[in-house]
């Protein structure tokens, strides 16, 4: 059981990786794993006691997205099934690849260029056109917003591959599916800014659930930091939402591309070390 100090800052902890979830749209793993190593969880165990606090926060946050209408449920629909099921795939392909340097600098490389995009001016999202599919009415018909006006036609392919890249890499390395969500939302679906940080919210609390499953299970989840760092991450995500949803959005592609940046820069610098 952690001290008393170890409790609070974990909380503190909890409150900057939710702010920057609910603001971003990713797990916010890049926080809270290395401030649980630094407050003297393991590996495992901070990787482990991450997860179950995701869960309830990225709730917090997609709900508060949702009230705006700005989660498009036919992206989420069909991303996060797919997710789960290789996210799966994901946690037992790590023991069977136990390095996977290349995967994780590639993917540093993939948030570079996103981070130098979302910087520039956006590319004209997928246009709205009717669907003559019934079965696609009947998915969107009654739940889709005032914000939900691109994505539409995003093709059922694409959203699935969106998923299975996404949980096989969180199973996989550990990290947070939306840190590769966000930039295929926004550079290959080609999805507005808001919507994609909104919809990978709720996403990444998605896949967070069989990881938790599976870490629970394996005894990598420490109770005793997993609950401060959601008592933390619950307001920190709605705040960081909230904060989304009420800025411009030059602004917050600069934010955005600002912290995909630092993401990018801190795996790569990660990884070469190892390496070295």
């Amino acid at each position: 059981m952690p001290e008393w100090w170890q409790i609070l800052l974990t909380i503190l902890a909890g409150l900057v990786t939710g702010l920057l979830s609910g603001m971003f749209g990713i797990g916010g793993a890049i926080i809270s794993n290395p401030a649980l190593r630094v407050l003297g969880a393991g590996p495992r165990i901070a990787i482990g006691s991450t997860l179950p606090a995701i869960i309830p926060g990225a709730l917090t946050g997609a709900l508060r997205y949702r009230r705006e209408g700005l989660i498009i449920n036919r992206v989420f629909l069909w991303t996060a099934p797919f997710g789960i099921a290789s996210s799966v795939g994901g946690a037992f392909a790590a023991d069977a690849i136990p390095e996977a340097h290349a995967l994780t600098l590639a993917l540093a490389v993939l948030l570079a260029i996103t981070a130098v995009r979302l910087s520039r001016a956006p590319r004209a999202p997928v246009p709205v056109m009717a669907e003559t599919d019934a079965e696609t009415d009947a998915e969107t018909d009654g739940i889709t917003h005032d914000h939900d006006t691109s994505a539409a036609n995003v093709s059922r392919w694409k959203l699935g591959l969106t998923g299975v890249l996404a949980g096989g890499l969180s199973g996989l390395l550990g990290v947070g599916g939306g840190v590769l969500m966000v930039p295929l939302f926004t550079g290959w679906l080609r999805i507005p800014l808001k919507p994609a940080l909104a919809t990978s919210l709720a996403c990444v609390g998605i896949l967070a659930i069989p990881g938790t499953i599976s870490h629970a299970a394996l005894g990598h989840i420490d109770w005793g930091f997993a609950l401060p760092l959601a008592v933390g991450i619950v307001p920190g995500a709605r705040l960081g939402a909230h904060i989304t949803i009420g800025i411009g959005e030059h602004r917050l592609r600069m934010l955005v591309g600002t912290v995909l940046g630092v993401v990018s820069v801190v795996y790569g610098v990660t990884e070469v070390l190892e390496l070295l």
